[in-house]
């Protein structure tokens, strides 16, 4: 039987196997951190919260456009408040507002309904009226309208859309002005020019008015 080792040498030969084994541990657990540092990052998944979606779905992105409204008839006022039947400016940039819509360009019937104020003889007045009438028509005409498409009616001082006097029996001349004009009426075609709107209803005359008229005539 040989002896043990004495205790010195036991002690030396302990610290050894144990610094060994910390030195193995140690480069273990280094080349693991290498190993984790070379390992490219995960990608960023396209399917996450943080990504931008478009918000434009397909289906409404390839529907048909809505269609236009469809085409109503067109109304519109050209004045003569300085009397007589001439064109001013202010009326035939109104006519070319009208020229250039799309119910003139349709091709449908027109309607003139011309007016004139209380300041002359009745049959005087619907002549000024019939000949205001004739100077949008020639406007019209002139830049391209078919002429068998204008009908002209003549109203004379019938239907007023502003009182003619006023209440002590003197001319209203705003008034006055206000009722020389043309009321233009545009229909769709296939609309026949009698379907044309008729003119707005106006109260019956007021004694003032009635004593004006008389006076005038």
């Amino acid at each position: 039987m040989t002896d043990p080792l004495p205790r010195a040498s036991t002690v030396r030969l302990m610290t050894g196997l144990g610094l060994g084994l910390a030195l193995a541990l140690s480069m273990a657990l280094a080349a693991c951190g290498s190993d984790a540092e070379r390992a490219p990052a995960p990608e960023p998944s396209s399917t996450g919260t943080g990504g931008q979606n478009s918000i434009i779905r397909d289906d409404l992105a390839d529907s048909e456009p809505l269609p236009p409204p469809p085409l109503a008839p067109l109304d519109g006022r050209i004045g003569f408040p300085e009397g007589g039947a001439e064109l001013s400016e202010s009326a035939t940039a109104d006519l070319d507002t009208l020229l250039q819509s799309p119910q003139m360009e349709a091709g449908g019937p027109i309607v003139l309904r011309a007016h004139s104020d209380a300041s002359g003889p009745g049959d005087a007045n619907e002549r000024a009226s019939q000949a205001r009438g004739e100077a949008v028509r020639d406007y019209l005409v002139e830049n391209g309208i078919d002429e068998d498409r204008i009908t002209i009616i003549a109203f004379g001082e019938q239907n007023p859309i502003a009182p003619n006097a006023k209440p002590d029996g003197t001319p209203n001349e705003q008034g006055r002005a206000a009722n020389r004009r043309v009321e233009v009426h545009v229909a769709l075609p296939g609309a026949s020019e009698e379907a044309a709107p008729e003119e707005t209803e106006q109260p019956e005359p007021t004694v003032a008015e009635n004593l004006s008229r008389a006076s005038a005539d």
